[in-house]
């Protein structure tokens, strides 16, 4: 009886830089021919240039002038080689620069809402946008360092045919310089990516800072929020100092070592000049190539850093893809045309996870760091961490865990409004990302007309439930285009009905340039109720069976508040509508409260109901009246 083969599981390919590059082959590869063609120009015009002297020397001042006449022209080509390479350079080194941002934003639409819960903006801003620009700049910096080795090591080679003795001696510089530039990267790369987590950590702040602003001065904040600011920049630039300063004492020494090396070097050249050994010529290409030991020295170095560089910038950019670290949606493929707008949920448990991720390269490094008392025993056993082509293996670990619902069960009636009310903490906000998937459940079902929401695809999910959130992102738009983000093709007339259903006509009417107004960064120039009423009108044009109100009074005022109420209230059986409610006056007219307890639905019935037979309910509703 034959086996049956068994199917290895398809390893998922991670995604890497190169095939950005390999679309671009034919252009690198002319890229990398000018530049050795450049290179091999400036060895030859070396030499040229030390026959010339030599040719003065001697009294052969025609032979010399015409010497000088072919380094002028060879100059000339030169420079022009060095033109067209950074031309290349800079045309497509955006191109593909863009196409990194654009995947890598693709990318970030596709996580689910607890990675970026998990992580701060910094995190997205320097994997999106930093990342590949460094990447970009260090892949162009390590070819340049490649050809400057090679067009020194080239030089070595013609001086050693020259005279071995100076040969030897610059290769014994060489070899000093390389064992200090061996600890240096050593250093650097146990350092390096501390650093930067750090430096994500200033940026993220930074944002806030000035994101909040007007929170900041409204509540007299500016010292402790300068007193946080001091103790991160301060963290920031004691890892970086630390760094720099550890650097440049190998540089300094690196450079010392070259410098009396080269002296040596040349004086040597000036004792064989003197026995006949070596001519003038000989002597003016070692005087012409004494920075080629820094160049060889240094460079070694810089590829070095340049590497673990790319490397970094690889793995953090690339780690968006890394679903250990990134966890994105996942959608069915079922697709339904008519959703009448039933919302179920059967059986639903959900707990709160925290983790913390860390790249075990720098939990490894800052283990010991600063600390006497490490036990030897424990380190031993410490498993050096995986790595495998510039990617990090992120092992996440989990910080606390609590546990919001389990085994919740509640109907929504099609066209029916409903509230979700509770005190902070009872999972209000949780029922919210659970029915719009923007978290998952851990057991149990979330039931869309009687379809599992796991089983949905993307277009159906996105198009039943629009979501309008307490704080709602208004772009840096006009009105008419923070519109239609949610219908590109909407009609004027359409749009008209929007803005007059969300209660926003009158104001819109009052701007000089109508909804051709732009309304600043973060929607600055607006109100909070226009801003709410705004996310209304826009949530509105998408016509979706189900719209979600996320505690989209609680901090208006009262005319605001009234205003988006009415907004809320003039959609009552055209939709499903779905509110979570801080203010129980604004939910009075609903068709059913569901009020929570400590993740537990213990009550529901209209307003007067639960008024009438819940004393905790009416306690929260009287202690906001007094």
């Amino acid at each position: 009886m034959k086996k049956e083969k068994i199917e290895k599981p398809k390893k998922v390919k991670k995604p890497s830089i190169v095939p950005y590059l390999k679309k671009y082959r034919g252009i690198i590869f002319l890229y990398i021919l000018i530049y050795l063609i450049g290179c091999a120009v400036d060895i030859f015009l070396t030499i040229i240039f030390a026959h010339s002297i030599e040719l003065i020397t001697e009294g052969a001042f025609r032979s010399a002038i015409i010497a000088f006449a072919i380094l002028i022209g060879i100059t000339v080509a030169e420079k022009g080689l060095w033109y067209s390479v950074n031309l290349i350079y800079y045309k497509y080194s955006n191109k593909i620069m863009s196409e990194l941002n654009l995947d890598l934003a693709k990318q970030a639409f596709k996580l689910n809402s607890k990675s970026y819960s998990d992580h701060d903006t910094g995190t997205f801003v320097q994997r999106i946008v930093e990342d590949p620009a460094r990447i970009i700049d260090n892949l162009s910096n390590l070819i340049d360092t490649i050809m400057s080795i090679a067009t020194s090591l080239v030089m070595f080679i013609y001086i050693a045919t020259l005279n071995i003795w100076v040969s030897l001696a610059f290769l014994v510089i060489v070899v000093i310089g390389f064992l200090i530039e061996y600890y240096r990267m050593k250093f650097r790369r146990k350092h390096r990516s501390i650093v930067r987590k750090k430096n994500d950590k200033i940026h993220s702040l930074t944002t806030e800072i000035v994101r909040s602003e007007k929170d900041i001065k409204s509540l007299g904040l500016e010292q402790q929020l300068s007193t946080v600011s001091k103790e991160n920049y301060e963290d920031y630039r004691k890892s970086r100092y630390k760094m720099d300063i550890a650097n440049h004492s190998f540089w300094a020494t690196t450079n010392f070592v070259v410098n009396i090396g080269t002296l040596l070097v040349l004086l040597l050249g000036i004792f064989l000049m003197d026995k006949a050994t070596i001519s003038l010529a000989t002597f003016m290409i070692i005087y012409s190539n004494r920075g080629s030991l820094w160049d060889l020295i240094h460079g070694a170095g810089q590829i070095a850093n340049t590497i673990i560089d790319i490397k970094v910038s690889h793995g953090r950019m690339f780690s968006l893809f890394d679903e250990k670290e990134f966890i994105t949606e996942k959608f069915g493929d079922k697709n339904l045309e008519n959703v009448i707008g039933e919302i179920e949920f059967k059986n639903v448990s959900y707990t709160y996870k925290e983790y913390e991720y860390i790249n075990p390269y720098e939990q490894k490094n800052n283990s010991g760091e600063g600390n006497s008392n490490t036990n030897s025993s424990d380190t031993a056993k410490t498993k050096k961490p995986k790595k495998k082509k510039g990617w990090f293996s992120y092992e996440p670990k989990l910080v606390s865990e609590n546990k919001i619902f389990e085994n919740l069960n509640f109907k929504v009636t099609p066209n029916t409004t409903v509230a979700f009310v509770g005190k902070s903490g009872s999972g209000k906000s949780t029922i919210l990302n659970l029915m719009s998937k923007m978290f998952e459940v851990d057991g149990g079902e979330v039931l869309i007309d009687g379809h599992n929401i796991n089983d949905l695809n993307k277009d159906t999910l996105r198009r039943t439930i629009s979501l309008v959130n307490q704080f709602p992102y208004i772009f840096d738009m006009t009105i008419e285009e923070n519109l239609k983000l949610a219908k590109a093709d909407a009609t004027q007339e359409e749009l008209e009905k929007a803005i007059a259903k969300a209660s926003l006509s009158e104001f819109v009417e009052s701007l000089p340039k109508k909804l051709e107004t732009k309304v600043g960064e973060s929607g600055i120039k607006l109100s909070g109720g226009q801003k709410q009423r705004l996310a209304i009108a826009r949530a509105l044009l998408r016509n979706s069976p189900i719209i979600i109100f996320d505690e989209s009074t609680s901090s208006l005022d009262n005319f605001a508040q009234e205003e988006v109420k009415k907004s809320i209230d003039g959609l009552k059986g055209k939709s499903t509508i779905v509110i979570v409610a801080h203010r129980l006056s604004t939910i009075k007219n609903v068709d059913k409260i569901f009020f929570l307890d400590n993740g537990l639905i213990v009550d529901a019935g209209t307003f007067d109901e639960l008024f009438e037979r819940n004393e905790k309910f009416k306690s929260m509703f009287l202690a906001e009246n007094i």
